[in-house]
């Protein structure tokens, strides 16, 4: 199995050099060079199966055989053990044909965990395995950046710097990686916004100098495995409503196209899915796209759904290769400069529309969503989830047809939010105990690559080796 660029100007790698790569050196993403199967006999033997096991039949089939099914397996077991939940992504049962897949029970509390401690045990087994140092540096709008901190906390070979926007994170997803106390884990807070903290950490990938000296590497999900490692939940939730023997919609609450991506590759693997509903907030860029045809970057607006609150989704590159015949002159010319955006052909967007359908929720719609479920269920939920509700009750989905809406957060990340909605104040779980009392550790920057930079290489314990 070998990866390639998006744009076309890199060498393909193994699943192990594309792991510690992260971001392609032309400035493109790393894909697959074809997709592996899963075909029904394969499926149909999973189901009722463990998440562990399902975990492991998906990233073997992207390892290309460089982990050996006991290291895998191993590092599959522990990230998961990390979970509160026996069934790590449980179901849970809203309304006829209408569930909602609960990915919030990791260390935490966000669906970031589910890829980010398999990841983290994945690279740390590489770079011991080779002997080496790394240096991740990463952009988060809040659950990325608070998964990677508890994941890579402490880990001998790597040194993590995490860029999030000053300001425009809830208070639990500051905390959650404010208060790491180990020596490897560096937060700076971002005088910005998450698509400024998204540009610096791609700047620094594509100065090739800069990334070899600190042996630059990346957790966000323009990394291949974080996206193979999501896949493994919808498997899980569709096996459970009677794939494959019947197909499954999905609503996916998306700022990064990430989380929606791996349920598309799930789809190109051999799951049957129905429906992918794209649901974004008032940053409406993935919506707007697939309604107009056109990608065009606005100004963020911040949102109680903060996650969420971005503009250039990198992901969406990786759906556009596929949808342009993986033409990656195309990917590259268009992925150039977005600052006039571009537009998609109207064959690409036919290509799209055939699986993907979209919604958009403002803070008004996720505030009566939230009092609604709650009203209805008697379910708590988090904003970001309640975007996902929306867009999955007013899709037009077959009759009969399962949706599952992804949970992506505990709703005690956002309180304000919650109780604004439904007048309950959520329940706050012991993992966060320790959370909102602990002192925090953080540098306020400039949205400046020279002077993120600066600070990777002074703290960097990869530039002294």
């Amino acid at each position: 199995m070998q990866y390639i660029s998006t744009r076309g100007g890199a060498e393909p790698l193994g699943f192990c050099d594309a792991t510690l790569t992260g971001l392609a050196p032309d400035g493109g993403l790393f894909v697959p060079e074809r997709y592996p199967t899963l075909d029904t006999a394969t499926l149909s033997s999973l189901v009722g199966a463990p998440f562990e096991t399902m975990a492991h039949t998906v990233l073997s089939r992207f390892t290309g055989g460089e982990l050996t099914d006991a290291d895998l397996k191993a590092d599959i077991d522990a990230a998961m053990g990390t979970f509160a939940h026996t069934a790590r992504t449980p179901l849970v049962q809203i309304g006829p044909s209408h569930f909602i897949l609960e990915l919030f029970h990791g260390p935490t509390l966000a669906f970031k965990d589910v890829a980010m401690q398999t990841l983290a045990r994945l690279m740390d087994r590489i770079l011991s395995q080779r002997g080496r140092r790394a240096t991740i540096v990463t952009a988060t709008s809040g659950d990325t950046g608070a998964a990677a901190a508890d994941a890579f906390r402490g880990r001998s070979a790597i040194d993590l710097f995490i860029l999030y926007p000053h300001g425009r994170v809830s208070e639990v997803q500051r905390r959650q990686m404010t208060t790491i106390a180990d020596d490897n884990v560096h937060t700076l807070a971002v005088e910005g916004d998450f698509d400024d903290c998204q540009r610096i950490v791609k700047a620094l990938f594509v100065d090739r100098a800069f990334n070899e000296r600190v042996a630059m590497s990346g957790v966000n999900s323009i990394n291949w495995a974080r996206v193979a490692a999501q896949i493994t939940y919808y498997l899980f939730a569709a096996l459970a409503l009677g794939a494959p023997h019947r197909k499954i919609a999905f609503s996916v609450p998306t700022g990064n196209f990430g989380d929606i991506l791996a349920g598309y590759v799930a789809h190109e693997m051999g799951l049957p899915v129905a429906e992918l509903i794209i649901a974004t907030n008032q940053n409406d860029i993935l919506d707007r796209t697939l309604k107009t045809g056109r990608y065009m970057p606005g100004r963020v607006a911040p949102s109680t759904s903060p996650s969420m609150d971005i503009q250039v989704s990198s992901n969406f590159e990786r759906l556009v290769f596929d949808l342009s015949g993986r033409d990656a002159a195309s990917v590259k010319g268009r992925m150039a400069d977005l600052s006039d955006g571009f537009a998609l052909s109207d064959a690409e967007l036919g290509r799209m529309k055939t699986l993907f359908t979209s919604g958009r929720a403002d803070d008004e719609d996720t505030r009566r969503i939230i009092g609604e479920v709650y009203a209805e269920t008697g379910l708590v939920v988090d904003p970001h989830t309640a975007v996902g509700l929306k867009a999955a009750r007013e899709a037009r989905v077959p009759a009969g047809t399962p949706v599952v809406t992804l949970s992506t957060a505990h709703p005690a990340k956002f309180p304000d939010a919650v109780e604004a909605g439904c007048g309950r104040r959520p329940e706050r779980p012991e993992r966060l105990a320790a959370v909102m009392s602990d002192p925090e550790r953080s540098t306020t920057v400039p949205a400046d690559v020279k002077a993120v930079a600066d600070i990777v290489v002074d703290r960097s314990r990869a530039v002294a080796a």
